[in-house]
Protein backbone atom coordinates (compact mmCIF):
# COMPACT_ATOMS: atom_id res chain seq x y z
CA UNK A 1 0.00 0.00 0.00
CA UNK A 2 1.49 3.35 -0.75
CA UNK A 3 1.82 5.65 2.10
CA UNK A 4 -1.00 8.28 0.58
CA UNK A 5 -3.53 4.87 0.82
CA UNK A 6 -2.22 4.18 4.15
CA UNK A 7 -2.73 7.45 5.32
CA UNK A 8 -6.63 7.84 3.74
CA UNK A 9 -7.39 4.23 5.14
CA UNK A 10 -6.20 5.18 8.94
CA UNK A 11 -7.84 8.81 8.58
CA UNK A 12 -10.95 7.82 6.84
CA UNK A 13 -13.69 8.47 9.42
CA UNK A 14 -11.79 10.50 11.30
CA UNK A 15 -13.57 13.77 11.42
CA UNK A 16 -10.58 15.50 13.12
CA UNK A 17 -10.61 19.52 12.09
CA UNK A 18 -7.14 20.49 11.05
CA UNK A 19 -7.12 23.32 9.02
CA UNK A 20 -5.12 26.21 7.24
CA UNK A 21 -5.47 29.98 8.51
CA UNK A 22 -4.29 29.44 12.39
CA UNK A 23 -1.98 32.45 12.30
CA UNK A 24 -2.06 33.02 15.58
CA UNK A 25 -0.84 30.08 16.78
CA UNK A 26 2.23 30.56 14.15
CA UNK A 27 3.05 33.68 15.59
CA UNK A 28 2.34 32.46 19.05
CA UNK A 29 5.15 30.27 18.38
CA UNK A 30 7.65 32.25 16.16
CA UNK A 31 6.68 35.63 16.74
CA UNK A 32 6.37 38.91 15.20
CA UNK A 33 3.50 40.71 14.63
CA UNK A 34 0.37 39.72 11.75
CA UNK A 35 1.81 42.26 9.23
CA UNK A 36 5.01 40.33 9.55
CA UNK A 37 3.68 37.02 7.78
CA UNK A 38 2.52 35.87 4.87
CA UNK A 39 -0.24 33.08 4.84
CA UNK A 40 0.08 30.60 2.02
CA UNK A 41 -1.57 28.17 4.63
CA UNK A 42 -5.01 28.60 2.54
CA UNK A 43 -5.89 28.08 -1.31
CA UNK A 44 -7.08 32.14 -1.25
CA UNK A 45 -6.68 34.09 -4.40
CA UNK A 46 -3.80 36.70 -2.79
CA UNK A 47 -5.20 39.38 -5.51
CA UNK A 48 -8.92 39.24 -4.47
CA UNK A 49 -11.72 40.94 -6.26
CA UNK A 50 -12.43 44.22 -5.79
CA UNK A 51 -14.58 45.53 -3.28
CA UNK A 52 -17.55 47.81 -4.35
CA UNK A 53 -17.92 50.70 -2.42
CA UNK A 54 -20.52 50.87 0.50
CA UNK A 55 -22.70 53.13 1.68
CA UNK A 56 -24.17 53.11 5.53
CA UNK A 57 -27.15 51.70 4.70
CA UNK A 58 -25.62 48.70 3.04
CA UNK A 59 -24.24 48.42 6.79
CA UNK A 60 -27.81 49.33 8.89
CA UNK A 61 -30.40 47.74 6.62
CA UNK A 62 -32.04 44.16 6.71
CA UNK A 63 -30.73 42.94 3.41
CA UNK A 64 -32.68 43.86 0.43
CA UNK A 65 -34.41 41.00 -0.96
CA UNK A 66 -34.61 42.18 -4.45
CA UNK A 67 -30.64 42.03 -4.16
CA UNK A 68 -30.81 38.73 -3.18
CA UNK A 69 -33.15 38.09 -6.25
CA UNK A 70 -30.25 39.63 -8.47
CA UNK A 71 -27.60 37.49 -6.47
CA UNK A 72 -29.56 34.48 -7.73
CA UNK A 73 -29.81 35.92 -11.35
CA UNK A 74 -26.10 36.31 -11.41
CA UNK A 75 -25.11 33.39 -10.16
CA UNK A 76 -27.47 31.25 -12.54
CA UNK A 77 -25.76 33.25 -15.23
CA UNK A 78 -22.19 32.96 -13.91
CA UNK A 79 -22.02 29.12 -13.43
CA UNK A 80 -24.70 28.03 -15.89
CA UNK A 81 -27.14 26.32 -13.40
CA UNK A 82 -29.47 23.98 -14.76
CA UNK A 83 -33.53 25.77 -14.65
CA UNK A 84 -34.62 22.78 -12.82
CA UNK A 85 -31.89 23.13 -10.05
CA UNK A 86 -32.72 25.68 -7.12
CA UNK A 87 -30.00 28.09 -5.69
CA UNK A 88 -29.57 29.03 -2.08
CA UNK A 89 -26.94 31.83 -0.93
CA UNK A 90 -25.07 31.59 2.76
CA UNK A 91 -22.93 32.90 4.88
CA UNK A 92 -19.88 30.83 3.52
CA UNK A 93 -20.25 27.10 2.28
CA UNK A 94 -19.39 25.76 5.82
CA UNK A 95 -22.41 26.79 7.23
CA UNK A 96 -24.21 24.70 4.73
CA UNK A 97 -21.34 21.79 5.03
CA UNK A 98 -22.76 21.95 8.80
CA UNK A 99 -26.21 21.53 7.81
CA UNK A 100 -26.66 19.20 5.10
CA UNK A 101 -26.24 16.32 6.91
CA UNK A 102 -29.75 17.23 8.78
CA UNK A 103 -31.43 16.74 5.40
CA UNK A 104 -32.07 13.31 5.71
CA UNK A 105 -31.89 11.02 8.48
CA UNK A 106 -28.64 9.16 9.03
CA UNK A 107 -27.27 6.20 7.34
CA UNK A 108 -23.75 5.58 5.33
CA UNK A 109 -21.43 8.38 3.88
CA UNK A 110 -18.70 7.66 1.57
CA UNK A 111 -16.07 10.43 2.10
CA UNK A 112 -12.69 9.13 0.44
CA UNK A 113 -9.52 10.52 1.95
CA UNK A 114 -7.76 12.51 2.18
CA UNK A 115 -9.64 15.76 1.51
CA UNK A 116 -11.46 18.34 3.43
CA UNK A 117 -11.95 17.12 6.79
CA UNK A 118 -15.32 19.56 7.56
CA UNK A 119 -17.19 17.33 5.68
CA UNK A 120 -16.83 14.20 7.75
CA UNK A 121 -17.10 16.17 11.05
CA UNK A 122 -20.31 17.33 10.17
CA UNK A 123 -21.56 13.93 9.12
CA UNK A 124 -20.41 12.67 12.36
CA UNK A 125 -22.06 15.15 14.54
CA UNK A 126 -25.07 14.11 12.97
CA UNK A 127 -25.37 10.71 13.42
CA UNK A 128 -23.81 9.54 10.27
CA UNK A 129 -21.17 6.70 10.20
CA UNK A 130 -18.30 7.86 7.80
CA UNK A 131 -17.27 5.20 5.12
CA UNK A 132 -15.21 4.60 2.29
CA UNK A 133 -17.58 2.14 0.39
CA UNK A 134 -19.34 4.13 -2.82
CA UNK A 135 -22.41 1.96 -1.94
CA UNK A 136 -22.94 4.40 0.89
CA UNK A 137 -26.79 6.08 1.05
CA UNK A 138 -24.63 9.57 0.77
CA UNK A 139 -21.51 10.45 -0.63
CA UNK A 140 -19.28 13.44 -0.88
CA UNK A 141 -16.89 14.40 -3.58
CA UNK A 142 -14.25 18.14 -2.91
CA UNK A 143 -13.71 18.86 -6.65
CA UNK A 144 -11.13 19.74 -7.26
CA UNK A 145 -10.47 17.80 -4.24
CA UNK A 146 -8.42 18.99 -1.61
CA UNK A 147 -4.95 18.85 -1.04
CA UNK A 148 -4.53 16.46 -4.05
CA UNK A 149 -6.32 18.37 -6.67
CA UNK A 150 -8.38 15.14 -7.72
CA UNK A 151 -11.12 15.56 -10.27
CA UNK A 152 -14.43 12.95 -10.30
CA UNK A 153 -16.66 12.69 -12.96
CA UNK A 154 -20.47 12.05 -13.02
CA UNK A 155 -20.80 8.35 -13.64
CA UNK A 156 -18.30 7.67 -9.68
CA UNK A 157 -21.16 9.57 -8.14
CA UNK A 158 -24.69 8.17 -7.76
CA UNK A 159 -25.14 7.88 -4.46
CA UNK A 160 -28.86 8.34 -3.50
CA UNK A 161 -27.95 11.85 -1.43
CA UNK A 162 -24.89 13.08 -3.38
CA UNK A 163 -22.63 16.49 -2.33
CA UNK A 164 -20.26 18.19 -4.89
CA UNK A 165 -17.89 20.33 -3.10
CA UNK A 166 -17.04 23.06 -5.90
CA UNK A 167 -14.96 25.05 -3.71
CA UNK A 168 -12.31 25.60 -5.73
CA UNK A 169 -13.70 24.70 -9.58
CA UNK A 170 -14.17 28.31 -10.40
CA UNK A 171 -10.65 28.34 -11.64
CA UNK A 172 -11.21 25.78 -14.01
CA UNK A 173 -15.44 25.69 -14.91
CA UNK A 174 -14.69 23.42 -17.92
CA UNK A 175 -14.33 20.90 -15.32
CA UNK A 176 -17.63 21.54 -13.37
CA UNK A 177 -20.24 18.94 -12.43
CA UNK A 178 -23.09 21.87 -12.17
CA UNK A 179 -25.02 19.89 -14.67
CA UNK A 180 -26.02 17.80 -11.85
CA UNK A 181 -27.58 19.60 -9.47
CA UNK A 182 -31.08 19.07 -11.73
CA UNK A 183 -30.62 15.46 -9.94
CA UNK A 184 -32.76 14.45 -7.47
CA UNK A 185 -30.85 14.02 -4.43
CA UNK A 186 -27.85 16.37 -5.57
CA UNK A 187 -26.41 19.13 -3.90
CA UNK A 188 -23.28 21.39 -5.77
CA UNK A 189 -21.23 24.02 -3.23
CA UNK A 190 -19.79 26.69 -4.41
CA UNK A 191 -17.74 29.10 -2.57
CA UNK A 192 -16.93 33.27 -2.89
CA UNK A 193 -13.80 32.99 -0.81
CA UNK A 194 -11.49 31.34 -2.59
CA UNK A 195 -11.43 31.99 -6.56
CA UNK A 196 -12.61 35.64 -5.43
CA UNK A 197 -10.04 35.89 -2.76
CA UNK A 198 -13.10 37.44 -0.48
CA UNK A 199 -13.31 34.28 2.62
CA UNK A 200 -13.99 37.32 5.08
CA UNK A 201 -17.31 38.31 2.66
CA UNK A 202 -18.60 35.18 4.01
CA UNK A 203 -20.92 34.00 0.81
CA UNK A 204 -21.41 30.60 -0.66
CA UNK A 205 -24.33 28.84 -2.67
CA UNK A 206 -26.19 24.93 -2.31
CA UNK A 207 -27.30 24.39 -5.82
CA UNK A 208 -29.70 21.70 -6.59
CA UNK A 209 -32.71 19.19 -5.28
CA UNK A 210 -35.36 21.74 -4.86
CA UNK A 211 -36.39 19.99 -2.04
CA UNK A 212 -33.26 19.94 -0.08
CA UNK A 213 -32.50 23.59 -0.85
CA UNK A 214 -35.90 24.35 0.86
CA UNK A 215 -35.02 22.62 3.71
CA UNK A 216 -31.72 24.55 3.60
CA UNK A 217 -32.93 28.06 3.62
CA UNK A 218 -35.86 26.65 6.33
CA UNK A 219 -32.67 25.94 8.66
CA UNK A 220 -30.81 29.29 7.92
CA UNK A 221 -34.28 31.60 7.71
CA UNK A 222 -34.03 34.83 6.51
CA UNK A 223 -31.46 37.30 6.08
CA UNK A 224 -28.42 34.72 6.01
CA UNK A 225 -26.52 36.87 3.76
CA UNK A 226 -25.41 40.46 4.81
CA UNK A 227 -26.11 43.41 2.30
CA UNK A 228 -22.24 43.97 1.61
CA UNK A 229 -22.07 40.31 0.61
CA UNK A 230 -25.13 40.54 -2.00
CA UNK A 231 -23.56 43.52 -3.48
CA UNK A 232 -20.40 42.32 -3.79
CA UNK A 233 -21.53 38.82 -5.08
CA UNK A 234 -23.62 40.58 -7.57
CA UNK A 235 -20.67 42.75 -9.14
CA UNK A 236 -17.81 39.77 -9.16
CA UNK A 237 -20.39 37.43 -10.84
CA UNK A 238 -21.73 39.76 -13.28
CA UNK A 239 -17.52 40.53 -14.17
CA UNK A 240 -16.84 37.07 -16.27
CA UNK A 241 -13.71 39.43 -17.61
CA UNK A 242 -12.26 39.72 -14.41
CA UNK A 243 -12.91 36.27 -13.82
CA UNK A 244 -11.05 35.18 -17.00
CA UNK A 245 -7.98 36.99 -16.36
CA UNK A 246 -7.67 35.78 -13.16
CA UNK A 247 -7.50 31.87 -14.40
CA UNK A 248 -4.96 33.19 -16.62
CA UNK A 249 -2.76 35.05 -13.65
CA UNK A 250 -3.32 32.25 -11.22
CA UNK A 251 -2.32 29.14 -13.91
CA UNK A 252 0.78 31.28 -14.07
CA UNK A 253 1.48 31.89 -10.34
CA UNK A 254 1.24 28.03 -9.81
CA UNK A 255 4.03 27.43 -12.54
CA UNK A 256 6.06 29.81 -11.03
CA UNK A 257 5.43 28.50 -7.46
CA UNK A 258 6.09 25.12 -8.94
CA UNK A 259 9.64 25.83 -10.24
CA UNK A 260 10.63 27.55 -7.34
CA UNK A 261 9.69 24.53 -5.26
CA UNK A 262 11.16 21.57 -7.14
CA UNK A 263 14.25 23.72 -7.38
CA UNK A 264 14.56 23.21 -3.92
CA UNK A 265 13.87 19.78 -3.83
CA UNK A 266 10.38 19.55 -3.28
CA UNK A 267 8.13 16.88 -5.61
CA UNK A 268 4.77 18.11 -6.83
CA UNK A 269 1.96 15.93 -5.84
CA UNK A 270 -0.95 17.94 -7.29
CA UNK A 271 -3.28 20.65 -6.45
CA UNK A 272 -4.64 23.29 -8.28
CA UNK A 273 -3.96 26.79 -9.36
CA UNK A 274 -5.42 28.13 -6.22
CA UNK A 275 -2.72 26.11 -4.21
CA UNK A 276 -0.06 23.40 -4.83
CA UNK A 277 0.85 20.05 -2.76
CA UNK A 278 4.10 18.81 -2.38
CA UNK A 279 6.04 15.89 -1.44
CA UNK A 280 9.30 16.73 0.78
CA UNK A 281 11.29 14.80 3.29
CA UNK A 282 10.62 16.50 6.45
CA UNK A 283 6.73 18.60 5.77
CA UNK A 284 7.61 19.76 9.46
CA UNK A 285 11.05 20.58 9.11
CA UNK A 286 10.01 22.88 5.97
CA UNK A 287 7.00 24.25 7.65
CA UNK A 288 9.25 25.42 10.69
CA UNK A 289 12.12 27.01 7.91
CA UNK A 290 9.37 28.92 6.21
CA UNK A 291 7.64 29.89 9.30
CA UNK A 292 11.04 31.37 10.83
CA UNK A 293 10.75 33.87 7.68
CA UNK A 294 7.51 34.64 8.40
CA UNK A 295 5.10 32.37 6.00
CA UNK A 296 2.72 30.19 7.27
CA UNK A 297 2.23 26.83 5.57
CA UNK A 298 0.13 23.50 5.96
CA UNK A 299 0.87 20.45 6.69
CA UNK A 300 -1.12 17.29 7.65
CA UNK A 301 -1.79 14.74 10.66
CA UNK A 302 -2.05 11.71 8.37
CA UNK A 303 1.15 12.49 6.26
CA UNK A 304 4.83 13.41 7.22
CA UNK A 305 6.03 13.99 3.69
CA UNK A 306 3.25 16.55 2.41
CA UNK A 307 3.21 19.86 2.14
CA UNK A 308 0.38 22.40 1.19
CA UNK A 309 1.19 26.06 -0.25
CA UNK A 310 -1.54 28.85 -1.37
CA UNK A 311 0.24 31.45 -4.03
CA UNK A 312 2.03 34.12 -2.30
CA UNK A 313 1.18 38.06 -3.01
CA UNK A 314 2.60 40.40 -5.77
CA UNK A 315 5.95 41.34 -4.58
CA UNK A 316 6.19 38.37 -1.85
CA UNK A 317 8.60 36.13 -4.59
CA UNK A 318 11.29 37.18 -4.12
CA UNK A 319 11.13 36.96 -0.37
CA UNK A 320 9.70 33.31 -0.67
CA UNK A 321 12.55 32.25 -2.22
CA UNK A 322 15.14 33.45 0.53
CA UNK A 323 13.07 31.38 2.98
CA UNK A 324 13.79 28.63 1.17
Amino acid sequence: MSEQAADSSASCGAGKRDHGGNLSAAIARFGGEPDDWIDLSTGINPSPYPIPAFTQEDWCALPDASLLADLITAARGFWNIPMEAAVLAAPGASALIAQIPGLVPPGTVCIETPTYNEHAASFQNHGWQVTNQASAQARVAVHPNNPDGRLWTAEELSAPLTIIDESFCDICPEQSLISMAGRPGTLVLKSFGKFWGLAGMRLGFAIGDPDLIQRLADFQGPWGVSGPALKTGIAALNDPNWAMQTRIDLAASAGQLDQLMLAKGAKLAGGTDLFRLYEVEDAAAWQERLAKAHFWSRIFPYSKHFLRLGLPPKGAWSRLEAAL
